[in-house]
């Protein structure tokens, strides 16, 4: 039994991954349909490890789970991506600011190294195209994470993965729609804010970066 049921987890890891992965390149168009039947079909596995996996890209925000209508990637709605900016741009400086005040030396270097990898890594590769590439995209969340995990705090973190997690397909349409953000500039500001100690700069400059991502997505002039 104990076998089965590790089998069966490991199964829906691996589902779990490839949607994920297949959401995130934009092999779904947004508002499509995640028929468990076909996906299960595909990978070549049960329908209940497929809806595990299917809870879990929801659980991230990345899947939109419709009463009796299965499952979907997230329609393409600039006032859906507004209110996931708006709830970032409320909750992340305030985590910044704790993060601050709170973070110690060891906090401090895991910043430092964090922004180095960040800055080091091209953000575009040979076959993205106008997308970014998947190791700058992780270095990029790797660094605004560990700007905030100073603030000890793991409810608060968790609520970060998430919005993070919801924010990346429109954060990769902003860089579709406006690849002329100079990236390096915004974060060097952060860290620097961030390693100043300096808690109403950084709050400041992670505001603006976070409204330049809502605003590329949306056309406008922030």
């Amino acid at each position: 039994m104990a076998r089965e049921v590790s089998e069966k987890q490991m199964l829906s890891e691996q589902v779990y991954g490839r949607l994920r992965g297949a959401i995130m390149r934009g092999s779904y168009a947004p508002g499509e349909a995640l028929k468990p039947q076909d996906l299960a079909k595909e990978h070549g596995v049960s329908l209940a490890v497929v809806r595990e996996a299917l809870v879990r890209v929801v659980g991230e925000g990345l899947a939109d789970r419709l009463p009796n209508r299965g499952f979907a990637v997230p329609a393409y709605s600039d006032r859906r991506w507004q209110e996931i900016a708006e709830a970032r741009r409320t909750v992340e400086p305030v985590v910044l600011r704790l993060s601050i005040e709170r973070g110690d030396v060891e906090w401090e270097a895991r910043v430092r190294a964090a922004h180095h990898r960040l800055a080091r890594t091209p953000a575009f590769g040979p076959d993205e195209g106008a997308y970014y590439s998947e190791e700058w995209s992780e270095a990029h969340r790797v660094f605004h994470r560990a700007l905030l995990e100073g603030c000890g705090n793991p409810v608060l973190l968790d609520s970060f993965d998430r919005m993070w997690s919801a924010s990346e397909l429109a954060r990769r349409w902003s860089a579709h729609r406006s690849p002329g953000r100079d990236h390096l500039v915004e974060h060097r500001r952060l860290e620097e804010a961030a390693l100043a100690r300096d808690p109403d700069a950084a709050a400041e400059a992670l505001t603006r970066h976070l409204t330049l991502t809502a605003a590329g997505l949306s056309g406008e002039t922030p």
